[in-house]
């Protein structure tokens, strides 16, 4: 069983590395050649310097890049899957992009017999340097039977989703409910900094309690040593969560909270934090007047 890799970002670079360690044969390629290089090495495996020369004898192409536009780069470009990967070949993806571009990308792929999955990941650098990943997949049954070992490298909970296109929609399921989370926390810590609480102890006390949220346990004492180097970056999730917004306008879904949230990270990038990570909802409230009200 042989496998290939693109992209070798905070995610996909340990994710690659848990299959090495697991003895599969890969090829990594990625468009920085030098974190390839970094990555053969450390890992004791081989990397391409293009697509094609990495795919050409994988059974199993694995993708994790950025958005729409770098997937349908990778799948369609000259030196593209769809172009050079062999028949048969099973394309998973843990990109996070659209359902629309997932589904387009399935159909163009069948015609070449190649299948797909789309396999979006939720747990943070954290999860995917740990293996404890939560993996949302849409595949035909059959092919989530055979891919699902592989997924098994890096991911704790694993889970068939449906039809190609479900993993993607299961995946703003989750940003939906994060934004909302971190918003919430943003405002109870700002709320008790206002009133003059001891921060750390009130966190501490209401982390244990119906309150308690895994991005409160894991980000609050980040938070308030401000600090903002953690996890995902606020250009990523305005990223998803626009596309959360896009796909609510299609289905009919109101989304108050997502779109106000995705304005308040859109302020953040105005003030140079697009790489903060998403708990920096808190700068933002410490900047405003305290007069305004939320």
């Amino acid at each position: 069983m042989k496998l290939a890799f693109i992209g070798l970002g905070n995610m996909g670079y340990p994710m690659a590395g848990h299959l090495a360690n697991k003895g599969y044969e890969i090829v990594v390629y990625n468009r920085t050649t030098a974190k390839a290089i970094q990555w053969a090495k450390e890992y004791k495996a081989c990397y391409a310097t293009s697509i094609q020369q990495a795919i050409s004898n994988a059974d199993f192409i694995v993708t994790c890049v950025g958005n729409d536009d770098d997937l349908s780069q990778v799948v369609l470009s000259e030196d593209g899957i769809i172009h050079h990967a062999k028949d048969g070949a099973i394309l998973i993806d843990h990109s996070t992009v659209s359902a629309e571009v997932t589904r387009d990308l399935a159909s163009l792929l069948a015609q070449r017999h190649i299948d797909f999955v789309d396999a979006p990941v939720s747990g943070g650098q954290l999860g995917a340097q740990k293996g404890q990943l939560s993996v949302m997949c849409g595949a035909k049954t059959e092919i989530f039977a055979q891919i699902e070992p592989i997924l098994q490298a890096y991911g704790k909970t694993i889970i068939h989703m449906g039809d190609i296109g479900s993993g993607q929609l299961t995946k703003m399921v989750n940003q939906i409910c994060v934004a909302g989370l971190l918003q919430g926390l943003a405002e109870g810590i700002h709320f008790a900094q206002q009133a003059g609480l001891d921060v750390e102890k009130a966190m501490s006390v209401i982390s244990q309690g119906a309150a308690s949220s895994w991005q409160m346990v894991n980000r609050y004492p980040t938070m308030l040593q401000d600090e903002y180097n953690f996890g995902f970056a606020v250009d990523w999730m305005r990223k998803d969560l626009e596309i959360c917004l896009a796909e609510a306008a299609k289905n009919n879904t109101q989304l108050p909270i997502t779109n106000l949230v995705s304005q308040y990270y859109k302020e953040l990038q105005n003030l140079g934090g697009g790489r903060w990570d998403t708990s920096s909802l808190l700068v933002r409230l410490q900047k405003q007047p305290t007069s305004s009200s939320e």
